[in-house]
C-alpha cells in the first residue's frame, strides 16, 4: 500500500496540497477529518464539544487506524499524531510527510482555532500545541518538507521531487 500521508499543524495546507498532489500523480485523495465526520455523523467541533478532547482523540485514532486504502494521498487532522495506533498504521501503509511551517507564518494563516475544530485544551495556546506537536510530527515523518517561504506551486513541486513520484502506475 503506497499511500502518502500528510501531517502537520492546522493551516499548513494538508488538504489543499493533498488534493492537487493526488491529481498530479493519479492517486485518490482522502481527508481523514471528513472521514471522521462522516462516520460519526457530526462536525469535528461537535465531537469535541460532546465527547471532550480525549474522547475526540480516541475516535480520531480509531478511525485513522482503520483506513484501508492504497495509492491514496491522505490528509490527516493536525492532532492525528497523538494517536499511536493510527500513526503506526500510517507508517506501515505509506510514507508520512510532515509539512512544516514556521510558527510566525502559521499564526498569520490561522483564524479562530475553535471554529476549525482544533484540539486545544483549556489554557493552551497555539504556540503550546505547536511546540508539543512539532516533536511528534518529526518523530513519525519519513520526509519533512519545509514550506517556509514557498507558495503552493513550489511546495507541491518540491514534494513530488522529494517523493520521487512520476505518476500512478
Amino acid at each position: 500500500m503506497d499511500n502518502i500521508i500528510l501531517t502537520g499543524m492546522p493551516g499548513v495546507g494538508k488538504s489543499t496540497i493533498g488534493v492537487i498532489l493526488a491529481k498530479e500523480i493519479g492517486y485518490r485523495f482522502l481527508d481523514s477529518d471528513l472521514l471522521i465526520q462522516e462516520r460519526e455523523k457530526r462536525l469535528l467541533k461537535e465531537i469535541i464539544a460532546e465527547e471532550g478532547i480525549d474522547g475526540f482523540l480516541e475516535i480520531e485514532n480509531r478511525v485513522n487506524a482503520s483506513i484501508q486504502t492504497e495509492n491514496t494521498v491522505i490528509a490527516t487532522g493536525g492532532s492525528a499524531v497523538y494517536g499511536y495506533e493510527a500513526m503506526r498504521h500510517f507508517k506501515e501503509t505509506g510514507r508520512v510527510v510532515y509539512l512544516h511551517l514556521e510558527y510566525d507564518q502559521l499564526k498569520k494563516r490561522l483564524g479562530d482555532l475553535k471554529d476549525r475544530g482544533v484540539v486545544l485544551r483549556e489554557g493552551q495556546t497555539l504556540l503550546d500545541i505547536y511546540k508539543e506537536r512539532e516533536l511528534l510530527y518529526r518523530q513519525y515523518a519519513d520526509l519533512i518538507l519545509d514550506e517556509t517561504g514557498r507558495d503552493l506551486e513550489n511546495t507541491l513541486a518540491e514534494l513530488i521531487r522529494q517523493l520521487h513520484i512520476t505518476g500512478h502506475k
